[in-house]
C-alpha cells in the first residue's frame, strides 16, 4: 500500500511531462517495448484496440503514443473548465478524443479508418451497463464494449500495459501478442476473459494497479458495500 501511494504521487507530477514538455522529451521519459505486435496488426491493413488497464501510467501513456501517430481514445467531461482544459491537452499532438457520452459511431467510424483505439476498459459503470464476472475471485461489474467493439469494427485486440521503471526512470509502455479467438461470440464470457487477462498483468505489479478507482464499488444483488 505504501508503494501504490509513493508511486501515486510519482505518477500525478509525471502529468507536467506529459500535458507540456516537448515531444523529444516525452519520448526520452516513456520507452516503448515490443511495439511490432501493433504494427503486425497494422501492416496488414488490420484495425487495432489497445486494451490498456487501469494501471498509474494510463494517462501518460495515451501522450507518448500520440507523440509518433494518430490514436483515439475515450474520456468523460469534467464540470470543472481548468480540469477539462487539462484533459484536452491529451489531442495536443493531433490524437482524437471521443467524450464517453457521446454516440459510440463517432469512435467506430474512427477506428474503421484505421486509427489505433486506447481503451481502458476494467471501469465499473455501474450495474445497467454491465455484467457481473470475476476480477481476483469477487464479482465486479464488468462492460462488455471491448468485445462488442471489436465485433462491430473488426478489430484486434492488443494489450498494452504501462509500467513506471524503478529509481525514477520513467515508463515503458509494453505492447503484448494479440488476444486469440477474440471476441466469441459471448460477450459475457469475453468480459470473463478479459478480467482473467488483466488479472495477470496485476499480480506482476500490483502496487501500480489503480486500486484508488473503485473497481469493486457496484455490488450484485444490493450486497453490502466493499468500501
Amino acid at each position: 500500500m505504501k508503494r501504490h501511494f509513493r508511486l501515486s504521487g510519482f505518477a500525478a507530477l509525471s502529468l507536467g511531462v506529459a500535458w507540456w514538455a516537448p515531444k523529444w522529451r516525452i519520448r526520452r521519459f516513456i520507452k516503448l517495448r515490443d511495439m511490432r505486435f501493433l504494427d503486425d496488426v497494422r501492416s496488414r491493413g488490420g484495425n487495432a484496440i489497445l486494451l490498456v488497464p487501469h494501471f498509474l501510467g494510463l494517462d501518460i501513456g495515451a501522450m507518448r503514443l500520440g507523440v509518433d501517430g494518430n490514436y483515439v481514445s475515450m474520456y468523460r467531461r469534467s464540470r470543472n473548465d481548468f480540469l477539462e482544459y487539462l484533459f484536452q491537452r491529451r489531442s495536443r499532438f493531433g490524437d482524437t478524443v471521443v467524450e464517453r457520452a457521446s454516440s459510440l459511431k463517432t469512435l467506430i467510424r474512427v477506428i474503421r479508418q484505421g486509427v489505433p483505439f486506447y481503451y481502458l476498459p476494467d471501469q465499473d459503470l455501474g450495474e445497467r451497463a454491465s455484467v457481473f464476472v470475476p476480477f481476483f475471485g469477487i464479482p465486479a461489474a464488468t462492460v462488455t464494449a471491448l468485445s462488442r467493439i471489436a465485433k462491430s469494427t473488426d478489430a484486434t485486440v492488443v494489450p498494452c500495459i504501462m509500467r513506471i521503471l524503478p529509481a525514477g526512470r520513467g515508463y515503458e509502455a509494453r505492447f503484448y501478442p494479440p488476444l486469440e479467438n477474440f471476441p466469441s461470440d459471448d460477450p459475457v464470457a469475453d468480459a470473463r476473459r478479459m478480467n482473467q487477462e488483466i488479472e495477470k498483468w496485476v499480480r506482476e505489479m500490483p502496487e501500480q494497479y489503480l486500486w484508488s478507482y473503485r473497481r469493486f464499488k457496484t455490488r450484485p444483488d444490493n450486497e453490502p458495500s466493499l468500501y
